[in-house]
């Protein structure tokens, strides 16, 4: 089983409020929660359009680099070091496990699922993994910066199926985006289960879930 992880897996703790106590806390000055949601805003889009630069640990330093000078654009505050923006901004970025990831993943292992992590994300999805207490509950890990593809590209698919060692005939896909999860799984030859937390998804051609823990019955039920 493929697994993608922003959404599914593990959630982004809102950033804003810590880059304004780190600001604070670092360099003695204020911004407003206004001016911090507008930084990593921006900072998220472009971190969206470059993450595959962030390869390997050289490559993603210099990726951290250029994410820091886009807060500090934004921000744009007199006496704010740019060593500082970046410290302020790594410390504010924090992931945690998705509350219903747990007894999901120890569930599908109990039943005999190979596990692969598949996601959009750089070079450092181990470590973020590891840090949310989830890493040693699957088999393998696959970002698209280190495969060089992101989804819905297949080739991320087909480069965590080499890591699982299951055929796309065999495999299934869980992840929370039609565009990116659905469509790249099926273009891998897949099977998709679309997570859809917030039950707003429209009647479609593909298994729902709205709970991780949903997904164990589902797959082991009709493996």
């Amino acid at each position: 089983m493929l697994l993608d992880a922003f959404g599914t897996l593990v959630a982004m703790e809102p950033p804003a409020p810590r880059l304004r106590a780190e600001v604070a806390r670092r360099a003695g000055l204020e911004i407003s929660a206004e001016a911090a949601e507008a930084a990593f805003s921006a900072e998220i889009a472009f971190y969206v359009e470059h993450h595959l630069e962030g390869r390997d640990a050289g490559s993603l330093e210099r990726l951290r680099d250029r994410c820091a000078a886009i807060v500090a654009e934004s921000l744009d505050v007199p006496g704010l070091e740019p060593g500082a923006v970046r410290e302020a901004m790594l410390a504010a970025i924090r992931f945690e496990a998705q509350p219903d990831a747990f007894g999901a993943l120890r569930a599908l292992r109990s039943g005999g699922f190979r596990l692969v992590v598949a996601s959009n994300w750089d070079c450092s999805l181990s470590e973020v993994l590891a840090d949310a207490g989830l890493l040693g509950l699957v088999d393998g890990v696959v970002s698209s910066a280190v495969a060089g593809a992101a989804k819905p590209d297949p080739a991320l698919f087909e480069a965590a199926l080499a890591v699982a060692g299951t055929p796309a005939e065999e495999a299934v896909h869980v992840g929370d985006s039609r565009d990116h999860d659905v469509a790249g799984a099926r273009a891998a030859g897949v099977r998709a289960i679309l997570l859809d937390r917030r039950g707003t998804a429209a009647p479609a051609d593909v298994p729902v879930v709205r709970r991780l823990d949903e997904l164990p019955s589902l797959v082991l039920g009709t493996a």
